[in-house]
């Protein structure tokens, strides 16, 4: 069901950002440096003026040799900004951001998100030392769990080989963030089964991520999670599964009810799979849980063919239908007019589905 609380707002614009260019590849994705918000870095420069500045480098010219390194030496509960640099290079490490560690700024030194990447290749299945496996959460390359966390000019891998036929449990995570106010500005996340997981600390918790001129890539539910999330000016790159089949899920919410969910907004939906391969969402029930509300609204977004004429469907026994999914004003040849099977924002209720909205007073600038 579609709230509709009419009122008379101009819809406020997301940030200014420049092209984006995507190479082919999982793991290759470059960008040209824009400034910070689209602020020409004056609101980064003097964020960085007054805060300590970590530097990473594989090579040893910096202070650290891994960005794990450099975040166990950021002091606990720390109360002001701390950049953790990272010069050009792909790091094969995991990394944890625990909650004590909030304020933290992982920045690629270059400006550009080809430059830096942080890769592994844990899946849910694999198994981990000492017994059991990681399960999905537990696989992601970089998890992040402490509030007011930024990243930009650099990205996130996951590259575990789904034609591994000894793990069947494959979701493999490139990101996952459990805290508030996190800003992912220009950072690509790659994978396929569930790539993006953005989250709260709790269930009774708000987990505010704002997504701005990046890149995301995967097949299956590769954005999901409980967080109230907006993915603005973004590119969503559907690949094809291992076996070289189409066909997927863009989006799998778990929103609690009474928060919201996933806002795609001004981005781009597409990529070299068949046509109407892909949906655009299903709403996940995370354990079962009947109470929980998923909600995903995809709104002045260009969606290529790949997109399915009936563009939401079902997920484990419960109907997208009794969860809050809808469009408004979609272009390109995957999107289409409103249907029982199509929901389309009023222009009244799309007054409520904007940036602002989302981040509840937060202003991520």
């Amino acid at each position: 069901m579609l709230p509709s609380r009419p009122r008379s707002r101009r819809r406020r614009p997301g940030p200014l950002i420049g092209p984006l260019a995507l190479a082919t590849g999982a793991a290759l994705i470059a960008a040209p440096a824009t400034g910070w918000f689209g602020d020409g870095g004056r609101a980064h420069a003097a964020e960085s003026a007054a805060a300590a500045t970590l530097v990473v480098a594989k090579d040893g010219s910096g202070q650290y040799t891994t960005v794990q390194a450099a975040v166990n030496a950021v002091p606990a509960n720390n109360s002001s900004a701390v950049t953790i640099s990272v010069k050009p290079g792909t790091y094969r490490e995991t990394v944890k951001i625990p909650s004590n560690k909030p304020h933290i700024r992982l920045v690629g030194s270059t400006g550009n998100k080809g430059d830096v990447t942080i890769v592994y290749n844990n899946a849910s299945g694999t198994p981990k030392p000492g017994g059991g496996t990681y399960g999905t959460s537990g696989s992601a390359t970089v998890a992040v769990e402490a509030d007011d966390f930024q990243a930009r000019h650099l990205q996130f891998v996951n590259d575990f080989n789904e034609a591994n036929t000894s793990i069947t449990d494959k979701q493999a995570v490139a990101l996952r963030t459990a805290a508030d106010k996190i800003v992912l500005d220009d950072i690509g996340a790659v994978g396929d089964q569930d790539t993006l997981l953005l989250d709260s600390a709790s269930k009774a918790t708000t987990g505010r991520v704002y997504v701005n001129n990046s890149v995301i890539q995967g097949n299956v539910d590769f954005v999901f999670g409980r967080a109230s999330a907006v993915v603005n000016k973004s590119t969503i790159r559907l690949v094809k599964r291992y076996d070289g089949s189409s066909g997927g899920y863009v989006a799998a919410p778990s929103t609690a009810a009474g928060k919201k969910g996933f806002l795609f907004i001004d981005s781009t939906i597409g990529g070299d799979v068949g046509n109407r391969s892909f949906y655009l969402g299903r709403p996940w029930h995370a354990g079962g849980d009947a109470s929980l509300d998923p909600q995903a609204v995809v709104r002045n977004t260009s969606l290529s063919a790949a997109v399915k004429t009936t563009p939401w469907t079902d997920m484990s026994g419960f109907s997208w239908k009794d969860d809050r999914f809808a469009e408004y004003k979609n272009t390109g040849a995957g999107s289409g007019s409103a249907s029982g099977d199509r929901p389309q924002l009023t222009d009244a209720q799309a007054a409520d589905y904007e940036i602002a909205d989302w981040l509840a007073g937060w202003q991520p600038s």
